[in-house]
């Protein structure tokens, strides 16, 4: 027996490297283990916000954390090569399990068991077994009449000593687990059409190269530059009312490439909605396409969650921005305000040369909103309009650079009125705010006005000449009152000039710790008394100092201009900005996408719905009747299988049994007792 296969002691077959490979392919477990690192790749990329710019991870990471996440390529993850590589890896393992199993579901369907035998059907938890009253063929042909009218497929065969009759119900449900394993593989297709495999290609090899520089459409080159033709991007582009777009930016990693596209995208109108507290209610584009295809252009009106389909390309509304407003601006010298103001004009995202006291700046213009709404201040529920503002930065000839916020019409509070100016060193930080006083006539003059006279060291020195009488007796030491007025004057241009942090650092440096409090007393009382002189003798010139004195309007706004001096030294610019006239123009940012693979993808997703469907709401049952002759008539066995849901099974079965038995005549009876 040594050659018969079930001989213990014969060698063991061996597979070939092929069929290891395809069962491994094949297997139960590495499809587990790929669905569930894709699910894990999913999570990251629902929770991580994909295709930002790189300094917005750098700034909420930090540069550690960053570079680990970016060699990851979590920043882009279902581009990313191992993210393609397992969605590859599982388009084949299911593949190759449909291929494995699809013969042999197909079978099961089509197979109704016609061969059972009577010893098997005997072994069945569902089965039953009672005397008919007829003979073999007629009893077996209203059984089948029976099970048909059931709902169940039925086969008849005569076996010579008896008859089997088999029925089957529901094996559509062998279809929905071939219809799922088959919408995965179409998902997978679908999925690495989109994943853009030949751009990622093109840029492992060399023919493509991610353009890192802050520079506009038309100065890409050409390696930074994609046809028009590409398989699927999502990009996006900013375009401004009455412009037009032929290309979109692809943000890739660190820099961007710049798409092609085949048509042209001219924004006629945009139009945007507010709630009461500013934000964004709803907000519309006006679109025409221009396409050589078309035999004119095509005027459609896109918003949020309704974009426009064209040729394949889905446009979508998805932010806006300022489209390069027009400005009108007075700028005033606050290092020199004895010059007259210089008038300006320039456009947002452009910049502006100006030269000043502290050498040449660039007035770089950033954004510009036409209202600006804030919590009411009061601790109310309510929301206040702060009205139109500019966003500018002033970048010196080193390249350092302040932003800031200036508001074009003034707030009044506690009765008092300002111009507001924010300004901040870094972008993240929140700005440290300035407000200038204004005058009776809601202007900058007086406020101005008393900068100059506290800046004309002549005067300065005049007025302090004329006080130190009073601090110097009469035939005193001539160096001694001198020196008193040389550092009086130049204590009140070190603050005019400098601010309150320049007197401070003056007093930290000179002045023994322990003095210093009393010190700082001293400056204050002296800076008030002379810089209130000089105030008095502005307002005598400007005629409003009546026999009464100084208003306690007037009073207040001293008050607020040396708050304002007080705050000048730190705020870095030798100019205020005024805004004066403005022409909004609105920008709609749109993000274009194709996805040749997205209609694979929903196909596969409506097989995947129907597959379950067929899995969990068609249950797959057999039922056999096996009819043989009896002592007195015919032998009737009944057994039955179902692959879902046995108790619900188990009453199907009972009903069918119930029916067979009056079918067929047999006693109620002892079918009762046999079935039991």
């Amino acid at each position: 027996m040594a050659g018969s296969p079930n001989t213990p002691n014969t060698p063991r077959q061996r597979r070939g490297t092929g069929a290891v490979l395809v069962e491994f392919l094949g297997s139960m477990n590495l499809a587990i283990t790929l669905l569930v690192a894709l699910s894990f790749a999913a999570i990251i990329g629902t929770v991580l916000q994909q295709n930002q710019p790189y300094p917005d991870y750098v700034r909420k990471f930090g540069p550690f954390w960053f570079e680990v996440f970016e060699r990851l390529g979590l920043y882009d993850v279902y581009s990313a090569p191992w993210f393609l590589v397992l969605l590859g890896m599982l388009l084949v393992s299911t593949a190759v399990c449909v291929y494995r199993n699809t013969p042999t579901m197909l079978r099961d369907m089509r197979h109704f068991r016609l061969d059972v035998q009577d010893k098997s059907l005997r072994a069945f938890h569902q089965q039953a077994e009672w005397q008919a009253e007829g003979d073999v063929s007629a009893v077996a042909e209203r059984a089948g009449a029976v099970l048909a009218a059931q709902g169940y497929r039925v086969r008849t065969k005569d076996h010579g000593d008896r008859t089997v009759v088999a029925a089957m119900r529901g094996a559509w449900n062998r279809l929905g687990y071939l219809l799922t394993h088959v919408a995965i593989v179409v998902i997978c297709v679908g999925g690495l059409i989109d994943g853009n495999l030949p751009l990622k290609l093109a840029e492992r090899l060399g023919r493509l190269q991610v353009e890192t520089r802050d520079i506009p459409a038309s100065q890409v080159p050409p390696e930074s530059t994609l046809a028009a033709d590409s398989a699927a991007f999502r990009g996006s582009v900013r375009i401004a009312e009455g412009g037009q777009a032929d290309f979109v930016f692809l943000n890739v990693r660190d820099g961007f490439l710049l798409q092609k596209l085949p048509f042209r995208v001219e924004l006629l109108d945009f139009r945007v909605e507010h709630y009461p507290s500013g934000q964004p209610k709803s907000f519309e584009s006006d679109l025409v396409i221009h396409d050589p295809d078309l035999s004119e252009p095509l005027k459609r009106t896109i918003a949020v969650n309704h974009p426009l389909i064209h040729r394949g390309y889905a446009i979508y509304q998805a932010s806006f921005s300022d489209g390069g407003s027009r400005l009108k601006l007075r700028a005033h010298a606050l290092d020199a305000p004895g010059l007259a103001p210089l008038e300006l004009e320039g456009a947002v995202y452009d910049d502006l040369k100006v030269i000043t006291s502290r050498g040449p700046l660039t007035i770089e213009f950033i954004d510009f909103k036409p209202y600006n709404v804030f919590p009411a201040e009061d601790g109310s529920a309510g929301f206040r309009n702060y009205g139109p503002s500019v966003v500018f930065k002033l970048r010196n000839e080193a390249g350092e650079a302040i932003e800031y916020v200036n508001y074009m019409v003034p707030v009044t509070q506690e009765g008092r009125t300002y111009y507001l100016s924010g300004m901040r060193t870094l972008p993240g930080e929140p700005y440290r705010y300035l407000h200038l006083p204004l005058d009776a006539e809601g202007s900058l003059d007086r406020f101005m006005t008393l900068r100059s006279n506290a800046l004309d060291a002549a005067r300065v020195h005049a007025m302090v000449d004329a006080q130190a009488d009073g601090l110097v007796p009469a035939g005193g030491d001539a160096a001694m009152r001198a020196n008193l007025i040389g550092s009086i004057t130049h204590l009140v241009d070190l603050f005019a000039r400098g601010g309150m942090g320049a007197v401070v650092e003056q007093v930290e440096q000179a002045v023994p710790e322990a003095e210093r409090q009393q010190a700082m007393e001293s400056y204050v009382m002296v800076l008030q008394s002379v810089l209130g002189s000089l105030y008095v003798d502005q307002l005598r010139e400007e005629g409003v100092l009546d026999e009464q004195g100084v208003s306690d309007a007037d009073a207040q706004f001293f008050d607020d201009a040396l708050e304002a001096f007080a705050a000048l030294g730190s705020y870095g610019s030798p100019l205020f900005i005024e805004l004066t006239d403005f022409e909004h123009v609105e920008a709609s940012g749109l993000q274009i996408t194709r996805a040749p693979g997205q209609d694979i993808v929903y196909l596969g997703c409506v097989m995947l719905m129907a597959g379950v469907f067929f899995m969990f709401y068609l249950h797959h049952r057999r039922v056999w009747v096996s009819v043989s002759a009896g002592e007195a008539g015919a032998r009737v066995l009944l057994a039955g299988s179902g692959n879902r849901d046995r108790a619900e099974f188990a009453s199907e079965f009972e009903g069918v049994r119930r029916v067979l038995a009056v079918a067929t005549g047999a006693d109620e009876a002892m079918t009762q007792q046999e079935a039991g």
